[in-house]
């Protein structure tokens, strides 16, 4: 965390001036970058025959015939650095992945660049409309805040301003692509892309005062806020759980850097106190001990009063510690309803994300199992790390793999990442009704999330896009696939390499498939369709989501309510007297220890049941069930 983030603002710099302190990159330096970039395309990428098929591209020869460019150069002759990285770049953004990443060295690495105010699209009967949403603190222009309207920038009209730039961004589907698109106008991580081409931007717009002018900002350059989570090139298991949007990451914190400073102060005071805090959003918002991570408040619609959880990001290093936070923070709020919003979530530990679910569902969680493409490489890491010290347990996959060559099978057999134990381990927490919204923004494991949220039918989606940003994989960096590959024993013909002056690459190892009605359907650039569809309003963009809300209370209200409360006391001779509060469910099923034990029809608002598991029983289950069907269900311990 920044320790003074005024200060450091303050320290920005104009992008000319910051070029000026980059192109240092040798000819053999650059020569070994592409060569590193081959072997992680032919041996790592596990998409790579999808991406071919579906985006008629060849990255791995794009990669062989800039290497051989670089063989024909000499250190008088090579080309400007600008033109290496811009090139290098656009080969990794062929394939539409935004888990499969070239990461700049320095001093491109950990910086930003923006411009100060953001613009943000929506909808009405003219069609799209693009809007300035918000301000950085202490910037001024005639006309020119939340609601003036942009209508060209740099001359070019803003719509077709949005399709160049998402152009230029590797978005896996039209609304990944086009929302992409949007989001860079004004910031950009410099760690995944190449500057921006223009220093200076001039944007037209009609002002809030319905006056038409023109705003000339230069992008200025500054260091980000450092990432919360787990340190993806150590050799641990949650560094090979990850499923991250890392460039989605990178402006998320960077947004709030810039744009919702009161959120990084407020999550500087849990870290000094250790106490939650309450938002400086709201009065009315639930305190919280990951401020950077959840916000929890109840929100009035036309249809009823219900708990709004925002979920901003699964980037976190202890996934229970975030699940006991969701669990305490949904226990808080209304229990006829909950609005689950990851909107512009990029994703993070897997584990957080999929053991999520079961707090919201009576129904058993199947997490979403993932593949290896089958290369010899891959095989020798996965052979390697069948069993491990340090929990990295390949071994499920190995036979398939083994078998490869025999069967000629491209994809290795499918396995959960996710413990299915620890998927359960919970069960059901929020037993009213609950509502997921998501957006193109949508990467990596909030995909899982919300493929796993409409898998298990745990109520509708409501999309502000087509789909989700269709991120369907596990993602490795290649220092981790080296140290992966060379430890614990060395391994003298390693193919990974060091890469120079902090450059970095990340590859989609393993793709995810989905579970239930579409069940082996990879999320892969198909992401996830929204149940219900709703296009962003100028009072959503402007107004904190007002109709965008209203729409998920009409929605949460045409639900059934069901009220499922448990207590159970340990007696004498192994009887235990349970207690039931119930509402809309008409039968309850008691287990103890996960042994049946009684079935009981509820009655009233109130039922009580002793029934007998054997001295020294451990924990109570009830499953409620409404016309035989299971509804919600309950776990307590003795």
């Amino acid at each position: 965390m920044l320790s003074n983030l005024p200060e450091a603002l303050s320290a920005a710099l104009e992008l000319a001036d910051f070029l000026k302190t980059a192109g240092t990159l040798t000819l053999n330096e650059r020569k070994l970058i592409v060569n590193q970039a081959i072997v992680l395309f032919e041996q790592n990428y596990v998409h790579l025959p999808l991406k071919v098929a579906m985006h008629a591209v060849s990255p791995v020869q794009r990669l062989r015939l800039m290497s051989a460019r670089l063989d024909r150069q000499s250190a008088a002759t090579m080309d400007p650095e600008w033109r290496f990285h811009s090139e290098l770049s656009d080969i990794f953004h062929s394939v539409r992945d935004l888990h499969t990443n070239y990461l700049l060295p320095d001093p491109f690495n950990g910086k930003i660049a923006f411009l100060p105010f953001l613009v943000e699209e929506y909808h009405d009967a003219a069609g799209s409309h693009y809007v300035v949403s918000h301000l950085r603190q202490g910037f001024t222009a005639l006309g020119f805040g939340p609601g003036a309207e942009i209508t060209h920038w740099s001359g070019i009209p803003i719509d077709r301003a949005v399709d160049l730039n998402a152009a230029r961004f590797a978005g896996s589907n039209p609304a990944a692509r086009h929302s992409r698109g949007v989001e860079s106008l004004t910031v950009r991580s410099l760690r995944i892309h190449r500057p921006p081409d223009e220093q200076w931007v001039t944007v037209s717009y009609i002002g809030t005062d319905a006056v038409k002018r023109e705003l000339t900002e230069k992008w200025q350059v500054v260091d980000n806020l450092p990432p919360i989570a787990v340190d993806p090139d150590a050799v641990s298991l949650d560094a090979t759980v990850l499923g991250l949007d890392l460039g989605g990451d990178e402006v998320a914190r960077a947004r709030r850097m810039l744009f919702a400073p009161q959120s990084v102060a407020q999550e500087a005071a849990v870290s000094a106190t250790g106490e939650p805090q309450g938002s400086a959003e709201s009065a009315a918002d639930i305190a919280t001990s990951m401020p950077g991570v959840f916000r929890a408040r109840s929100v009035t619609t036309g249809s009823g009063t219900f708990g709004h959880i925002r979920i901003f990001t699964f980037s976190v290093d202890d996934p229970d510690a975030f699940v006991q936070e969701f669990i305490r923070l949904t226990g808080l709020l209304p229990q006829n309803g909950l609005i689950v919003d990851v909107r512009g979530n990029g994703g993070g530990h897997i584990f957080a994300s999929e053991f999520t679910l079961q707090t919201l569902t009576p129904r058993r969680i199947e997490p979403e199992p993932v593949q290896f493409i089958n290369t010899p490489l891959n095989l020798r890491i996965v052979r390697k790390h069948m069993t491990n010290p340090a929990g990295i347990d390949l071994g499920p996959w190995f036979p398939s793999m083994d078998q490869a060559l025999e069967t000629g099978a491209v994809f290795s057999s499918a396995f959960p990442i996710t413990p299915v134990d620890g998927a359960n381990a919970i069960g059901q927490r929020y037993s009213g009704p609950a509502l997921l919204i998501v957006d193109a923004r949508c990467y990596s494991a909030t995909d899982i999330f919300a493929g796993g949220f409409q898998d298990h039918k745990i109520g509708p989606v409501l999309g502000v896009d087509d789909n989700t940003g269709a991120g369907g994989a596990n993602v490795w960096t290649l220092s981790l696939l080296k140290q992966l590959l060379e430890v614990p024993t060395l391994e003298s013909n390693s193919p990974y390499k060091d890469l120079p002056k902090g450059a970095g690459m990340r590859v989609a190892i393993r793709r995810t498939l989905r579970v239930g009605p579409l069940s082996g359907t990879p999320v892969e650039d198909l992401g996830v369709t929204p149940d219900v569809r709703h296009q962003m309003t100028a009072n959503d963009v402007l107004q904190g989501n007002v109709d965008l809300l209203e729409r998920a209370g009409q929605l949460l209200a045409a639900l059934p309510m069901r009220t499922l409360l448990v207590t159970a006391t340990a007696g004498a001779g192994g009887n235990v007297a349970v207690q039931i509060q119930s509402a809309n469910l008409d039968r309850a099923d008691i287990f103890l220890d996960d042994r049946p034990r009684a079935t009981v029809d509820l009655v009233g608002a109130t039922t009580s049941v002793t029934v007998n598991g054997g001295p020294g029983a451990a924990s109570v289950r009830v499953d409620g069930y409404s016309g035989g069907v299971l509804a919600a269900a309950r776990a307590v311990a003795l």
